[in-house]
């Protein structure tokens, strides 16, 4: 099992049915697990019902209370505990503040956006001053632009509060872009445990590498390996790229499409002859999709900037990469 900083954003991040509901209901009490020990502040949670635990749990449908004015609605947990409407009132709406909705405090659930419901149910959950907040998909239900909006709040509040967030998502653009720290998780396995850019950039194996990104993948063997390079032969022409922890000869050449060139010479190490077959405009950036002489389908990225010249379709030209950006890795660490 992971371990969460004091104070951190750390995401479980993988595809639906890996396990990453059932850690954050292990780690709120609401399943026990067959082995290890859950710790939080450095006190063993056996035993201690979710009531108990320092915990907060944000689920997907937010669970607010419809007839219930806001400011009620966020301070429900202090009612159950004993405190007085007064104390009750005031402190709600000093996290309505946190939160960026000061004046709420007497609407209705009914008369806010999908966005400003997200922040109640976040005040709703620091209201009883949790050392850990588990969040589970909260923003899979938003649109894209509110989706990136919340993003940015959740990361903000977080920062402000000082809570420790444990975040679950699929989605690795939220991951990466709120995270101090990623748990990449793959039928019920932790694969890698890193800050995002090191995830990114460093996948530990082939699993990371996919999910985190897109890639041109190459099946192939390694041939002559030294100083943690490797030379990687392929039935689409012999590469040279980093080695990571590929045991034996046999594994897979991975390397990104905005890590490749495009060019009508074949002038770097890695150069592959291809043509182009179609190119897609997506806003920042150009997607080039080319087939090589052997027939791999390949994917080139071009920056957006009026630097890039879009090649024609039909035009036959040399994808490259350098050795440095490119990483022959494992297959994902699966049960076993």
């Amino acid at each position: 099992m992971s371990r969460s900083g004091r104070g951190e954003f750390f995401s479980f991040l993988g595809p639906s049915g890996c396990g990453k509901t059932t850690i954050l209901r292990m780690v709120s009490g609401f399943i026990e697990p067959t082995q290890g020990t859950i710790r939080i502040g450095g006190s063993d949670m056996k035993g201690q019902r979710p009531n108990q635990r320092p915990t907060a749990l944000i689920f997907q449908n937010l669970a607010l209370f419809p007839l219930m004015p806001i400011w009620e609605n966020i301070s429900f947990g202090l009612e159950v505990r004993g405190v007085d409407k007064a104390t009750r009132r005031k402190k709600a709406e000093e996290l309505l503040k946190l939160v960026d909705l000061p004046g709420a405090a007497d609407k209705m659930v009914s008369q806010l956006s999908g966005g400003q419901k997200q922040r109640v149910a976040i005040a709703r959950a620091l209201a009883v001053e949790p050392q850990v907040m588990l969040l589970d998909e909260p923003l899979s239900a938003l649109d894209l632009k509110l989706r990136q909006h919340m993003r940015a709040e959740l990361r903000a509040i977080q920062k402000r509060t000082g809570v420790t967030f444990i975040y679950i998502t699929h989605d690795q653009g939220e991951a990466l872009a709120m995270s101090d720290r990623v748990g990449v998780m793959s039928q019920g396995r932790i694969q890698q445990i890193a800050d995002p850019r090191e995830i990114y950039n460093n996948p530990v194996n082939g699993f990371v590498a996919s999910f985190v990104g897109e890639n041109n993948i190459f099946a192939g063997e390694v041939q002559q390996a030294a100083s943690g390079m490797a030379s990687f032969a392929t039935p689409h022409g012999s590469f040279r790229a980093r080695l990571g922890e590929v045991s034996g000869k046999a594994g897979k050449l991975y390397v990104r499409p905005e890590h490749t060139l495009l060019s009508a010479t074949a002038g770097a190490e890695n150069a592959i002859p291809v043509t182009v077959g179609d190119v897609s405009f997506e806003g920042n950036f150009i997607t080039v999709h080319a087939t090589s002489d052997s027939g791999a389908a390949l994917t080139s990225e071009l920056r957006n900037d009026g630097s890039a010249t879009v090649p024609a379709l039909g035009a036959k030209m040399f994808m490259s990469f350098d050795a440095a950006r490119a990483a022959i890795l494992p297959d994902a660490n699966v049960r076993g």
